[in-house]
């Protein structure tokens, strides 16, 4: 440490001079509140001086901003609504499916008051908490029974334990799949207790080599579709249908995870036709999960459909109690399965209707904003440009929705700095840097979005 950082050390006062400062004595905060705030700029300070990144002797009027920003920012919560303009309509970092506004007083009612959870109002005792969605479930996708947990890898790991724990799981080696943040299919089968019994090869599975190892250790024959990647070229892996065939015919139950929870044929939105969960029912499988939160477009959970004797079990296995899921995941899932059962759920889910915009329309509605950025007198250029926008969230893999944008190049500064300030705006906007410019893609920012990006714009360029 050299002497000009012991002297700013120096210039520092103690917690409790700066409490006495008339701009925190006047605020409307609790003395904890302010205390721990000048503590943690202090710390902060303190810290960037020893690192050579302050080198500015102490203000009174800059730590007491300092100070005023570190309370707003608590007092918004870390947790926070942000803009999606990257084009990518289930991102997963971005908390993936968003669900349908007219929901969100429903689930607000139903959280801010006592409700029937686990209480059956008809026969006046205690009932289980996915019946509010069993009924729907079981109607959509033509299951016997159906079960909520908390997310797919939860309902993975619920059916291999309960019903296949000690015994051998045969699997497609093309089929060993990552899903996302290096949680893997072969990670989930070994915490369950089961052993996997790797067939075929990478890029080619016969329903012979499933057959060839059948012995009695085994307990299942698995299917996992692979959602998020393809293997193209010389390959082949054997349909859902003549799987659970075979299983059938040894005796065994055939689980499929799907991975995204489909209900509708995605070649109707001009996408590449993915397995629904209808379809795999209808195929024989006897366990099928799904998530909620991705081309469903509910909540997070895991969803187990199939047949009512395995679902029975699972019902009973003591793990289903930490698995479970709460209230307003509940809440959230039923009214999203309603849209289904009215047929309203290309309209009025939200990543469905984003999947389904066609680029006439992001065109419209990108021309709407650029018109808007402009008339709002920004020092900088604004385009209208054509995008590649994705499905994300692990599902349809490699492909593009064509759409538009809107290009922002400031006239002084850089579009990074631009980007890093509407990380930081009251509601962040979070975008891509393309070419030196910084892009908005409007298949993912909701109408009523526009008047914030453009209010957050304009205090980015008067900051």
């Amino acid at each position: 440490m050299n002497e000009a950082q012991k002297e700013l050390l120096r210039q520092l006062p103690d917690v409790d001079t700066l409490l006495q400062r008339s701009a925190f004595q006047s605020l409307q905060k609790s003395r904890n509140v302010v205390r721990d705030a000048i503590r943690t700029v202090l710390e902060h300070r303190r810290r960037a001086i020893l690192e050579g990144r302050w080198e500015m002797p102490f203000s009174p009027e800059l730590f007491d901003q300092a100070v005023m920003s570190h309370i707003q920012d608590a007092d918004r919560g870390h947790l926070r609504r942000v803009i999606n303009g990257t084009g990518t309509v289930l991102h997963t970092n971005l908390g993936r499916a968003v669900l349908a506004p007219e929901l969100a007083q429903n689930i607000a009612d139903l959280v801010s008051h006592y409700n029937n959870l686990e209480y059956d109002l008809t026969l006046r005792k205690r009932g289980r908490r996915d019946d509010h969605v069993r009924e729907l479930l079981c109607r959509l996708t033509e299951a016997e029974d159906a079960l909520v947990v908390n997310n797919n890898a939860a309902a993975v790991l619920l059916v291999l334990t309960s019903l296949v724990s000690g015994k051998e799981v045969v699997i497609s080696r093309g089929e060993l799949v990552e899903i996302g943040g290096s949680f893997r299919i072969p990670d989930v089968i070994e915490q369950s207790g089961c052993f996997i019994r790797e067939v075929g090869t990478t890029n080619k599975t016969h329903l012979a080599d499933y057959e060839r190892v059948i012995g009695e250790a085994t307990g299942a024959l698995m299917k996992v579709h692979t959602s998020n990647y393809r293997i193209v070229g010389f390959t082949e892996s054997v349909d859902a249908a003549d799987l659970a065939g075979l299983a059938h015919s040894k005796h065994l139950p055939c689980i499929q995870d799907l991975g995204s929870g489909l209900f509708i044929d995605l070649e109707t939105l001009g996408l590449p036709h993915e397995p629904t969960v209808r379809e795999a029912i209808s195929a024989g499988c006897d366990v099928v999960t799904f998530s909620g939160d991705k081309l469903l477009g509910g909540p997070q959970a895991g969803i187990i459909v199939g047949k009512a004797n395995y679902i029975a079990a699972m019902r009973r296995h003591p793990l289903i109690r930490a698995l479970r899921v709460d209230k307003m995941t509940l809440a959230g899932l039923e009214g999203t399965l309603r849209l289904y059962r009215d047929e309203e759920a290309l309209q009025k889910i939200p990543t469905l209707a984003a999947l389904a915009q066609s680029s006439d329309l992001c065109h419209k509605r990108g021309a709407a904003l650029a018109a808007a950025l402009a008339a709002a007198g920004l020092p900088a250029d604004i385009a209208l440009i054509e995008v590649d926008d994705s499905v994300g969230g692990g599902a349809c893999p490699g492909v593009v929705m064509p759409g538009w944008g809107v290009a922002i190049r400031p006239m002084s500064g850089s579009a990074v700095e631009l980007e890093a300030g509407l990380r930081k705006a009251d509601c962040p906007i979070i975008a891509r840097i393309q070419h030196d410019a910084l892009v908005l893609s409007v298949r993912t920012v909701a109408d009523d979005e526009f008047s914030d990006i453009v209010r957050a714009m304009k205090a980015f360029f008067q900051a």
